[in-house]
């Protein structure tokens, strides 16, 4: 084992990865297996090795295992909904500018994807969300990225952004909502002046009615972006970009509260 590496322990995230590039996520466990179409690995072979191992199963098909990124994890974990992908999550972090010990309001929590990335940040974040499935899984795939002791940062509250919210003073709100709009009347008597409101959209007129409503003296700053992934293939002197690319997914709005 390489010196100071911190072995693999019961109740890790783990990401097997094939030949192929075949990614799974799994949480050990004392006595599961881990099963595919080339047979399976028991999770005692994993537990007590190290991170970056190389492990065969019963088939013969050879696995990585290695500890996931953030990024690893919001694509393979659960989901209740679709999530935002990684390429927004950071620019989401930037346009909020979320910081350490930042009291953030969130509204559609959706599967945790963007929970996870602001605690990442060191924010609080209060969490409000309609669906109670949609609040258990989102605190679930929180749970097990960061433990149990995360809920001393992170809690969700079962209500509708539409109607107001019970808290107050945050310094950023960051929406994943189909109708934003309708969050604006309540800004004041939640966020601080000062403030950075986000909100995540997937379609340009959610972003003109958004827009329209946030033109008050009571907001500045106001911008709209979208964030576009192209990968490249390179290999050796042939290089050129992939047929294929992680183009339109949302548009991210901001503005600064001053009211």
């Amino acid at each position: 084992m390489t010196e100071n590496a911190t072995p693999l322990q019961i109740g890790d995230l783990i990401l097997l990865v094939d030949s192929k590039d075949r990614r799974y996520l799994l949480t050990l466990e004392s006595g599961k297996e881990f099963h595919s179409h080339a047979g399976f690995i028991p999770h005692n072979e994993l537990i007590g090795g190290d991170d970056g191992i190389h492990i065969k199963s019963t088939g013969g098909m050879e696995y990585l295992a290695i500890r996931p990124t953030m990024a690893d994890v919001v694509l393979k974990m659960p989901r209740s909904a679709q999530i935002i992908y990684p390429k927004d999550l950071g620019q989401i972090l930037i346009s909020a500018d979320i910081g350490n010990q930042h009291n953030v309001l969130e509204s559609g929590v959706g599967s945790g994807a963007l929970s996870i990335a602001l605690l990442r940040c060191g924010a609080k974040v209060t969490g409000y969300e309609l669906r109670e499935d949609f609040a258990q899984r989102a605190i679930k795939n929180v749970t097990n990225f960061y433990g149990e002791e995360i809920v001393n940062r992170y809690s969700v509250n079962l209500g509708d952004a539409y109607e107001g919210f019970s808290d107050s003073n945050f310094d950023r709100m960051v929406l994943d909502l189909p109708e934003p709009w309708k969050v604006v009347d309540h800004i004041p008597a939640t966020l601080k002046s000062g403030g950075v409101f986000v909100a995540y959209t997937p379609s340009i007129t959610q972003v003109s009615k958004l827009r329209q409503r946030l033109e008050t003296d009571n907001f500045v700053m106001l911008e709209t972006m979208e964030i576009l992934r192209r990968t490249w293939h390179v290999e050796g002197q042939a290089v050129r970009p992939d047929h294929r690319m992680v183009a339109h997914t949302g548009f991210i709005t901001s503005a600064r509260f001053i009211g």
